[in-house]
Formats: structure tokens, C-alpha cells, sequence
């Protein structure tokens, strides 16, 4: 660990923490959480020392040569942050600081016409109050960059000023964060992922409410391709970023595909899948410590997601399961997708086992007996235990 002067100035990221204000005497399992999360994030470019004071999470980095802007890239991607920052630390010295804001903020003044300069002192034992160092700041700022003039109601930029116990740190606007809650704060769920566009938007989602996921894949060799299995795993790889670790699952699928095919009847092959889907994933869910179950189904976006079709399917499923999407169309998903760079995986010309296999004319609105009586051919048992006998697993 390398030390530095307390006089040198350095470069911090503030975060505020958002909806973490709101768990009162929770609030410290789940900053515990969110700074794990931070750090797991953060450890591959160097080491950070964190603490948390005065309503904010300080994340200072402990050698120079780290990029302080990557890190705040990634932090932007951590769920539990409000806004964030990155902060020049400075003495507690007013000619020090105005310095320290010329010089930090120099870049951005030059490129605006009208800035404002916000203080805020929770030291009180600083000489100057809030309105004085305002004053201060905006007479010196407008020395040195005489183009400028003060719009207090819609600057372009701003210059704040923080006086806080372990410095004075100075900032322009903070950014918004990634919102929501630390992964890990909610609990734990299995992502049924496809090759589509819709599942690793619905794993965003959850994630961003707080619950880590382990992902499992259906495959149906040779009527699915190792390019296909090899596009699920690069979308997983773009869900840790927000997610954190995942574990994926990928479960072979081709011997229920063609008993379905062979002993069902075809307008009932779709629902009669998925009910398998369920009873797979309830079997790893259970065993892997998963609560629920996480699918990308959005209401009426086909056949198998109209309102009968998917009671049917969960009363398959031995444990909830969540539906993020389904009130959402299909651009609303695609906005998503693109943000979380998903879509452009997400639409290679790689066919899942569900597409595979979809059949001509699917029944929409499937009455449980039915499907229970069409079942009843099939040896459920035995079909699913060879199908997770043969699970292989990996770490993304």
C-alpha cells in the first residue's frame, strides 16, 4: 500500500447511495453489501481504500497510475448508487481550494458561458461559512476565466465545493448511478436464459433489484449449434457488470424435445417445453439456493405468453416465479437491451432449443387438463433426471 501526503492533492469518487437512506437500522447490512459490490468491481484495476461518512461513500484509490476515470465508469454500473463524483481532495486552506477548483474544473468552465458555485460546509470549525465561500469561489473563478458570467437558476456547469471532516473536496455536477439495490440485498434467483433479447434485459432488472442469479441454458444438440451455447455466454459475461458472479447452467435438452415431438400434440408442444423448463430449474433453483425463478416473458409477445398459456406453465414450477417484462413492449425491452450492450449478441443468427422447435400453430389459450392429459404419455421422472444428470456448469 502506498502512502500519500494529506496535503497532496488527489482524486477521490464520491457516491451517494440512494434508496439505501430509506432501510433505517438495515441501512448497514446493505452498505456492507453495495461495498463488497464496489470492490469486487473495482479490484482488477488496483487497490481503493472505502469509507463511508456523512452520507456518502468515499472510494480513494491508493496508487496513482490507477485510472480514475475507468473506475468511475464501473462505478456508474454498481446497483445501490445514486449519483456519483470524481473529486479533487484538497487542505482545508480557502486559498488552497480556490486553486484546486481553478485547476480541476479549468477544462469544463472553458468550454461553458455560465456557471454557479455551490458550497456545502458539514465541518463547522472551517473559518468560512457556506454563502462566504460561495462568494469567494465565484469572485476568483470569474478572475480567471473572465468569459464567464453567473446563472444561478440554469448554469452550465457547476463548481461545488464540499468542506467535509477528511478534506475539502471539490466537484462538478454528480452523475447519475446505476440506482436501484446492491446485488446480494435481495436474495437469489435463476435466470432461464435464452439467446433472445428479452432474458438478460429481464436479468438486469432483477439484478437491480437487488438479487444475484445463477443462469440456466437449455440446449438441444445438433439441432441447436456450439455457436449458439457460445452467444449465451457472451451475453452472460455483459450481465456480471451490473449482476456481479454468475454461475450458468447449461442443461441438456434434446431427448425431451423429441418425446414431446414424437408421443404430444404439436399445438400443445411449446407449453408442455416450458412446463419442463420449470421443472428443471426448480430442481437447480432448490439446490443452488435460489428463491425464484426469472424468465423474459412479456404479455401476448407470443403464443406461450398469453394469460392461460402461462398459468399453465407455472403450475409447473416449484418455486415464484418473476416476470419482470411483462408488462413492457418489445421496443421498451430493445431500449434496455442496446443500454446494457445485450442487443447486438442478443440478434446474432444463432437458433435456441425454442425456437428450434417452435410449432405451426400453437395453442394460446391451453386449459391445464388438457395439457396434464397430453403430459401423461411421457416419463416425466426419468426424462428430467437424465436431462440434470447430464448439467454442465460454468463461472462467468
Amino acid at each position: 500500500m502506498n502512502s500519500k501526503s494529506t496535503d497532496a492533492p488527489r482524486r477521490v469518487i464520491l457516491i451517494k447511495a440512494g434508496e439505501l437512506a430509506l432501510k433505517g437500522l438495515n441501512r448497514g447490512t446493505f452498505e456492507a453489501i453495495l461495498l463488497k459490490n464496489l470492490n469486487h468491481r473495482l479490484s482488477s484495476l488496483g487497490e481503493f481504500r472505502m469509507r463511508k461518512a456523512q452520507s456518502a461513500i468515499f472510494v480513494e484509490p491508493l496508487r496513482n497510475d490507477i485510472d480514475i476515470e475507468e473506475a468511475a465508469r464501473r462505478v456508474s454500473e454498481v446497483f445501490g448508487i445514486a449519483a456519483y463524483s470524481v473529486a479533487e481532495v484538497t487542505e482545508k486552506k480557502i486559498d488552497v481550494i480556490l486553486e484546486a477548483a481553478a485547476d480541476f474544473l479549468g477544462k469544463e468552465l472553458l468550454s461553458v458561458s455560465t456557471f454557479k458555485v455551490e458550497a456545502k460546509r458539514s465541518d463547522k470549525s472551517f473559518p468560512l461559512t457556506s454563502p462566504e465561500i460561495c462568494e469567494k469561489a465565484g469572485e476568483f473563478l470569474l478572475e480567471r476565466f473572465p468569459h464567464l458570467k453567473v446563472d444561478v437558476h440554469h448554469p452550465q456547469a457547476l463548481a461545488v465545493i464540499e468542506i467535509r471532516d477528511f478534506g475539502a473536496y471539490i466537484h462538478s455536477r454528480q452523475l447519475p448511478g446505476a440506482g436501484g439495490m446492491p446485488v446480494g440485498s435481495g436474495g437469489h434467483a435463476a435466470l432461464l436464459i435464452s439467446g433472445g433479447i428479452d432474458s438478460p434485459v429481464a436479468g438486469f432488472l432483477m439484478a437491480k433489484r437487488g438479487i444475484s442469479l445463477s443462469g440456466i441454458h437449455f440446449v438441444s444438440p445438433p439441432y441447436t449449434s456450439e455457436r449458439a451455447e457460445m452467444k449465451v455466454k457472451s451475453l452472460m459475461e455483459q450481465v456480471p457488470r451490473y449482476a456481479g458472479h454468475m454461475e450458468l447452467y447449461i442443461v441438456p435438452f434434446t431427448k425431451i424435445q423429441v418425446e414431446i415431438g414424437r408421443l404430444c400434440p404439436e399445438d400443445l408442444f411449446t407449453i408442455i417445453m416450458r412446463r419442463f423448463m420449470m421443472r428443471i430449474a426448480t430442481i437447480l433453483g432448490n439446490k443452488y439456493d435460489c428463491g425464484a425463478l426469472v424468465t423474459g416473458e412479456s404479455l401476448g409477445q407470443v403464443a406461450s405468453q398469453t394469460l392461460p398459456a402461462i398459468a399453465c406453465t407455472d403450475a409447473a414450477a416449484g418455486l415464484p416465479v418473476l416476470r419482470p417484462l411483462i408488462g413492457m413492449d418489445k421496443d421498451e425491452i430493445i431500449t434496455i437491451s442496446r443500454r446494457i450492450e445485450t442487443y447486438d449478441i442478443s440478434i446474432q443468427p444463432y437458433e435456441d432449443c425454442c425456437t428450434v422447435f417452435t410449432p405451426r400453430h400453437p395453442r394460446t389459450r391451453p386449459k391445464l387438463e388438457m395439457v396434464l392429459e397430453a403430459e401423461s404419455v411421457l416419463d416425466t421422472e426419468a426424462l428430467i433426471e437424465e436431462a440434470v444428470r447430464g448439467v454442465r456448469k460454468y463461472s462467468i
